[in-house]
């Protein structure tokens, strides 16, 4: 079952720091609604206190994380360790979305590096933090980050990735809204 933390000691801090590869849930209030599991590289994931996270949002495909969280605010950040000893550290708590504009975005944007295709800051205040063993997670060496997702960013161009946003960030897989009228963008006809 593991063992709870009342919040991220400097041990969780520094393990969490050395991992390549974390993993975000959300899902959905509606019981047919689809659960959303999102890898996430790079180093965009940061400690913001002893029980707030946050993790630079980068253009993708879906919206779910964003239209999951302004529907409940439920998270669950996952991190492995597939070198070294065995360990699995699981984040649960309420997130909110931080969008370019909002209050919070200048202060919350220098902590992570510059990356093209920056759509959001996730934030996460935990109300639960545990590990378990992990002894089932198998051995894998870190050969790098892909540059495909930066590479595609940049060659949109802001003009672009705002379009992209538009088209294919407007709801998530279960109509809910995503980025659609948080930065006063519409639906594309359907």
């Amino acid at each position: 079952m593991g063992r709870q933390h009342p919040h991220l000691d400097a041990d969780l801090t520094r393990w969490i720091g050395e991992q390549h590869l974390f993993f975000v849930a959300s899902a959905p209030s509606a019981v047919d609604g689809h659960v959303n599991l999102s890898p996430k590289g790079y180093d965009t994931f940061r400690i913001l206190g002893p029980t707030t996270v946050a993790y630079l949002d980068l253009t993708g495909s879906g919206i779910e994380t964003v239209a999951h969280l302004r529907e409940n605010g439920r998270l669950t950040i996952m991190f492995c360790a597939f070198e070294g000893k065995p360990r699995i550290v699981r984040l649960f708590g309420q997130g909110d979305v931080v969008l370019p504009g909002d209050d919070d975005w200048e202060d919350l944007r220098g902590a992570f590096p510059a990356l093209a295709g920056e759509r959001a800051i996730i934030r996460s205040r935990l109300d639960r933090i545990a590990d378990s063993c992990g002894y089932s997670v198998p051995f894998l060496t870190y050969a790098g980050e892909r540059d495909t997702l930066v590479d595609w960013a940049v060659r949109r161009g802001p003009d672009g990735i705002a379009a992209y946003h538009r088209e294919r960030n407007a709801a998530s897989i279960d109509g809910l809204d995503g980025l659609d009228g948080l930065r006063g963008d519409t639906r594309p006809d359907a």
